[in-house]
């Protein structure tokens, strides 16, 4: 079951749970071999550009999100992700419906500077780290000074919707070796 007894504020509406996940080890490993990622390419000035990491959209029938232009239909929830799903629901009291997940290869893997503002978002955004520990950094609107806070494997953030419209964040490159899978849990609508 999901633990929230280390949780700290990292801003408003923002908070870290350390070591939520207890299973981390094993969650990973199952997930692993359940998961489809793949190569998605985004449009810059007429050419595409492959993102730097690897994607996939699970979630119940009809919730599909659309973010730098991509269109995700979700694809079926695996059992690992939807047990997962379930113990979230249970311990945070949040109708998640949908998860992005993020498979970052390496420390050259990224996720530039946005907010997750989408009108179709509801809710909080939950956010389990699975992995080799990376860099997270948030800044208040476009040119605050960041804040950087590790996200250690087994970690739970979660994130208000309301959150999203006074602060971007970020997983910079940075020098680590190993795999990093990063879920982002959702409601949709």
């Amino acid at each position: 079951m999901i633990d929230l007894s280390s949780g700290s504020p990292l801003v408003e509406g923002m908070t870290l749970y350390r070591a939520a996940v207890p299973d981390a080890d094993a969650l990973f490993e199952a997930l692993r071999c359940e998961l489809d990622v793949r190569q998605e390419f985004l449009q810059f000035f007429g050419r595409d550009v492959a993102m730097p990491r690897l994607t996939g959209w699970y979630g119940d029938p009809g919730g599909t999100y659309t973010y730098s232009r991509l269109r995700n239909e979700p694809v079926a929830w695996t059992p690992s992700l939807r047990r997962l799903r379930d113990e979230l629901r249970d311990s945070l009291c949040i109708d998640v419906n949908s998860c992005l997940a993020n498979w970052y290869r390496n420390g050259d893997d990224s996720m530039g500077w946005h907010s997750d503002r989408e009108p179709e978002l509801r809710d909080a955004i939950v956010s389990v780290t699975l992995g080799v520990e990376r860099t997270f950094q948030l800044r208040e609107g476009r040119k605050g000074p960041p804040l950087s806070v590790a996200l250690p494997h087994g970690s739970l953030l979660v994130m208000t919707v309301k959150s999203q419209h006074r602060y971007a964040h970020r997983v910079p490159k940075e020098r680590c070796t190993g795999e990093r899978l990063n879920l982002t849990f959702r409601r949709v609508v």
